[in-house]
């Protein structure tokens, strides 16, 4: 069988795509811009990479037409196969199809940490000897691919909430049907569909009405929009994980939550030692442990594979050291990530100096919906830096207004870079906050910071 996938380069139909090829099928695919990492993975699979939309690529016909929710109407391949008749789905509805309905998946849903909490559920089940197949979506380090299948009865997957097509407007996570689903948390974002949090929580209802009596949810304890979205009815068994109410919680041993107990009903039951830090990572390795245990691993197994977890790219990686500045990348892109991850470095570097660098990219964000939460989010550094170029339609001057320490808006990209570089010092901690590349500045950093750092 011959499948076609339209926006193959994205991390989610990329996955599709692996796991397609794995499982025999002819897989070819397009992209608007074809781009590392995941264009150098599809080929490495064996798998044709079309640049651009000419609808010339459907023929000779593909059995089926996989559309990604980047495909719009207009899309010249959209049209032809509209006109055409051709057979098509959505990404999420030809892994329900083909895949999920012989797997017992295990989803990870949630505003925030989906990516590191489904790595790292995947790197539990894998130590453990479960062999899952999984789709995750961004870069695993523990692993060398972010999707793959197995004889495996387990799937791992990030049940994310955004739409699964032009033609299906619904959450991609209601496709899953998973046997043990993580709530991990629930704010407002994706302002470009959704038009409210009540919107949000209905499609988290959504996806809890496909888990079977039998399946488990595991909900963070305390958060007021998953408890009004398990409100409107839940059927299977619930389990509070974290805060006061919570079956799991965690003794820090170290501030920065490198070392911590962890405690189930009352009792210790394993210390967890590794290269994480956050408290907000600290609560995915709980809801983790929390849902391994309902497939039968004990929390001493889950404690012990943590230890040897490695976060996925772009997940307070440190890119590089030069004049003595460390240089970090992050993926976030919300006020409540971009707070929870900047206090995670504050613990780590104790008193020393920390420069965030923010670049409000994502849909949520260019629109200016939490423009007047962002300040706030920075305060746990000592200056912050904020790049607003023309895609940025509103006033960004409001974040230095709204926040405690010094911000600096700036909307040229080489004076950004010159400012910074002009601002930092030996023993810095440079933390670079955005969910697209970012014009290449940590390397440009990188360089900068050798000849204009100050010492």
């Amino acid at each position: 069988m011959h499948i076609h996938i339209l926006g193959i380069c994205g991390t989610f139909m990329g996955g599709i795509a692996q796991i397609a090829r794995q499982m025999g099928f002819k897989v070819t695919g397009s992209d608007a811009n074809v781009y590392p990492p995941m264009s150098t993975q599809l080929e490495a699979c064996g798998i044709e990479i079309i640049q651009g939309y000419d609808p010339s690529q459907l023929d000779p016909v593909p059995d089926l037409i996989v559309v990604g929710n980047a495909m719009k109407r207009g899309n010249p391949c959209v049209e032809y196969m509209l006109n055409n008749r051709l057979k098509y789905v959505s990404g999420p509805e030809w892994l329900e199809d083909y895949v999920l309905r012989s797997k017992k998946v295990l989803g990870v849903a949630g505003t925030h940490g989906k990516t590191t909490t489904a790595t790292m559920l995947a790197w539990v089940l894998e130590c453990a000897g479960r062999n899952p197949s999984f789709l995750i979506g961004g870069v695993p380090e523990c692993f060398d691919v972010s999707a793959r299948i197995t004889d495996s009865e387990y799937f791992v997957i990030e049940a994310d909430e955004y739409d699964c097509a032009f033609f299906d407007k619904r959450s991609k996570f209601v496709h899953y049907h998973p046997w043990v689903q993580i709530l991990n948390n629930l704010e407002y974002d994706h302002a470009d569909i959704f038009s409210s949090v009540e919107d949000i929580e209905r499609q988290f209802h959504h996806l809890v009405r496909t888990i079977p009596s039998e399946g488990w949810v595991i909900s963070s304890a305390g958060d007021e929009h998953l408890d009004r979205a398990l409100a409107m009815g839940c059927w299977s068994r619930l389990e509070y994980e974290d805060g006061k109410d919570g079956r799991y919680r965690a003794e820090l041993k170290k501030d920065d939550g490198s070392v911590f107990d962890v405690v189930a009903d009352g009792k210790k039951v394993a210390t967890v030692s590794w290269s994480g830090i956050g408290r907000h990572n600290v609560h995915n390795a709980l809801m983790v442990m929390a849902a391994a245990e309902k497939i039968g691993i004990s929390p001493e197994e889950s404690a012990k594979a943590l230890s040897s977890f490695v976060m996925p790219k772009r997940r307070m990686q440190l890119v590089g050291t030069s004049s003595g500045v460390d240089v970090y990348d992050d993926f976030a892109h919300h006020p409540t990530a971009i707070k929870t991850t900047v206090a995670g470095l504050r613990a780590k570097v104790g008193k020393g100096r920390i420069i965030a660098v923010l670049e409000p990219r994502s849909n949520t964000m260019k629109l200016g919906v939490h423009r007047t939460l962002i300040g706030k989010s920075l305060e746990d550094a000592d200056l912050a830096f904020v790049y607003a170029p023309d895609s940025i339609t509103w006033d960004a001057s409001v974040i230095a207004k709204t926040s405690s320490v010094p911000v600096t808006v700036e909307e040229d990209f080489d004076r950004l870079l010159n400012d910074i570089a002009a601002a930092s010092r030996r023993g810095d901690s440079i933390l670079v906050m955005s969910n697209g590349g970012f014009n290449g500045i940590h390397k440009k950093l990188l360089e900068r910071l050798g000849s204009e750092c100050k010492h």
